[in-house]
């Protein structure tokens, strides 16, 4: 199973970002995905969630600037980001879980994680 996120770089403040995260060795159709991220010296946080029928959620940080959204076909989950602030600067990680794990934003209710793709936005 593996998870391979991308779509990060550098942006100025006010700009946007789509990170894509494609899954292979697994069909996710009724996984719960979500997006992370962690910054330099901080616990990661959670950031949204897909479920399988098409449920998000987001962290009240980015409510508001970012969507998350999945195609099931190709085994891919998006994150639209959107007037991005330095305080977005951050890897990002997409992860894979139960349809349980969409109630949590607890990183271990996530089985399945990607390698992270840096997220850096400049004042």
């Amino acid at each position: 199973v593996q998870l391979q996120a991308s779509g990060g770089g550098a942006v100025q403040a006010g700009g946007s970002l789509r990170l894509s995260c494609a899954a292979s060795g697994h069909t996710f159709s009724s996984a719960t995905m979500g997006w992370f991220r962690q910054a330099p010296g901080k616990e990661r946080e959670f950031v949204a969630a897909i479920s399988w029928t098409g449920n998000t959620n987001y962290a009240d940080s980015v409510k508001g600037r970012s969507t998350i959204s999945r195609d099931i076909s190709k085994n891919t989950v998006f994150l639209q980001m959107n007037d991005l602030k330095p305080d977005d600067t951050a890897v990002y990680y997409c992860a894979a879980g139960t349809p349980g794990s969409f109630s949590s934003t607890i990183p271990s209710k996530y089985d399945y994680w990607g390698q992270g793709t840096l997220v850096t936005v400049s004042s």
